[in-house]
């Protein structure tokens, strides 16, 4: 199964970023924490050379705790200031701004010496889609600033917005990179929702999942569907269909609603806290 999708409003929204990089101090880059490294922008990298950076884990509720710590550790190795956070409930957002300056330690030092003080440090949020981005920036500003949708490119143009008297904020629409290299990234991007679902092989990719969970996590779809996880994929799948009453006129079996039931209550964390890969 290999996932492919750039719209052209992805090109438009990578160009702004080019255009804009240099008017910002810190790039802080939103990652879903059940998939950080896939749910990275290889090309981040490039655009925000030499600006600080700052990671932050979103959805961390959603992900392995353990896995979340070992995450943690693995960008501090890199000397990325990195925090775990739930954008929804507010969870790990009061450490933010902290954060930022600490990132921006160098930046401020200067400013001072020159006899600037209390500037507010310029950051430039960017994530790929449905990372949460609008849930993070309206938690973090404490009000409305963005629409909020649980799906991917709801932020369409750029917008400056003031957090406190020490940082103002410049969103950005997420965008995804032109070409997955390795088809699991893709594949993971399907799993969390970063990817519109109308262009998904729902099916084959919840089966992609089913095998996922019975390799990494036994025993969590026996006890959320009452399903037999020594069967193959497809029969699990069979087996949640039927459990969930997903059958069309003539009794046939509706593979496509049973697709949607799992990958929904994988996304929303019914299914339990699970990452999708470690470092």
């Amino acid at each position: 199964m290999n996932i492919q999708w750039y719209p052209g409003h992805m090109t438009k929204a990578r160009r702004m970023m080019q255009e804009n990089i240099k008017l910002i101090d810190i790039v802080i880059e939103l990652l879903d924490a059940r998939t950080p490294i896939s749910s990275r922008n290889p090309d981040i990298d490039t655009l925000a050379n030499n600006k600080f950076r700052l990671v932050i884990l979103n959805k961390s509720d959603l992900a392995d705790a353990k896995a979340n710590d070992e995450w943690k550790e693995y960008f501090n190795k890199q000397g990325i200031n990195v925090v775990t956070i739930n954008a929804k409930s507010g969870d790990g957002m009061k450490n933010i701004t902290a954060l930022v300056q600490e990132s921006c330690k160098e930046k401020i030092e200067r400013d001072r010496k020159r006899g600037i003080i209390n500037r507010p440090i310029r950051a430039m949020i960017v994530g790929i889609p449905n990372v949460g981005k609008s849930t993070f920036i309206n938690s973090y500003a404490k009000k409305a600033c963005t629409k909020v949708g649980n799906k991917p490119g709801v932020t369409k143009g750029k917008q400056w917005i003031k957090i406190n008297k020490n940082v103002e904020l410049l969103d950005t629409p997420g965008i995804l990179w032109p070409k997955f290299d390795d088809e699991e990234v893709g594949k993971r991007l399907a799993f969390i929702g970063s990817i519109n679902d109308d262009i998904l092989p729902k099916v084959e990719l919840s089966c992609e999942l089913i095998d996922f969970l019975k390799n990494n996590y036994l025993g969590i779809l026996s006890n959320r569907y009452n399903v037999n996880e020594d069967n193959e994929s497809s029969e699990i799948l069979h087996e949640i269909a039927t459990n969930r009453g997903c059958i069309m006129k003539g009794s046939e079996i509706d593979y496509e609603k049973a697709a949607s039931i799992l990958l929904d209550e994988y996304r929303n964390g019914v299914l339990g806290r699970i990452t999708l890969e470690r470092p």
